[in-house]
């Protein structure tokens, strides 16, 4: 079995590396708390197992070949990312204690990730590029899918402690006032960047 795997680890890097809706989500939340921010990547990971199980097996791959059902996993996935867009900027300006707590981060997480049809595109695109064509895919796949969670899984067990310091500068009213609008803003040009895609 002959895998691809220098291409492979080489678009999943740039892939985790460009932020999208995951990471501003998961961001903003670490921001506020290292727990906040590690409830949201469990989330997201989980989400990501979901488009892993599904991409290996077959069924993205359904979903992504028929358009109707592809445009209402944007629509809803665009709508979601709006909707945590705007709270985001509405509770920008009220003060820490008058904000609403957000005890969701790990469902705020994982819906982010499962409603974003470029996650299950990443799959569907990436993984069949690596996989051997002489060999069994079953395996292959589980094993792409596999590596592609474990490398996320990684990327945020570093990325979500160091953003503490972030925490630190936002205690600081103005600057936690933009940085939450400029959080809030980025969902909801990606909300519009998914029904565009």
């Amino acid at each position: 079995m002959h895998i691809a795997w220098t291409s492979f680890l080489v678009a999943l890097l740039v892939i985790m590396i460009v932020p999208g809706p995951d990471f501003v989500l998961i961001m903003s939340n670490a921001a506020k708390s290292t727990k906040k921010g590690v409830e949201a990547a469990l989330g997201v990971m989980t989400g990501l197992l979901v488009h892993a199980t599904l991409a290996t097996v077959g069924l993205s791959a359904l979903v992504a070949a028929a358009p109707t059902a592809l445009f209402a996993v944007k629509a809803v996935g665009a709508g979601y990312l709006a909707y945590i867009g705007f709270q985001t900027i509405r509770s920008a300006s009220k003060p820490v204690h008058e904000q609403p707590r957000q005890r969701h981060a790990f469902l705020r997480g994982l819906l982010c990730d499962l409603l974003n049809p470029k996650v299950m595109l990443t799959f569907l695109s990436l993984i069949p590029q690596a996989m051997d064509p002489n060999a069994a895919p079953l395996p292959q796949a589980a094993l792409l899918s596999a590596v592609t969670v474990g490398v996320f899984a990684a990327f945020w067990a570093v990325v979500v402690p160091s953003a503490r310091q972030l925490g630190n500068l936002l205690s600081r009213p103005r600057t936690r006032t933009v940085f939450e609008r400029t959080c809030g803003t980025a969902l909801i040009g990606l909300a519009a960047s998914v029904l565009a895609t």
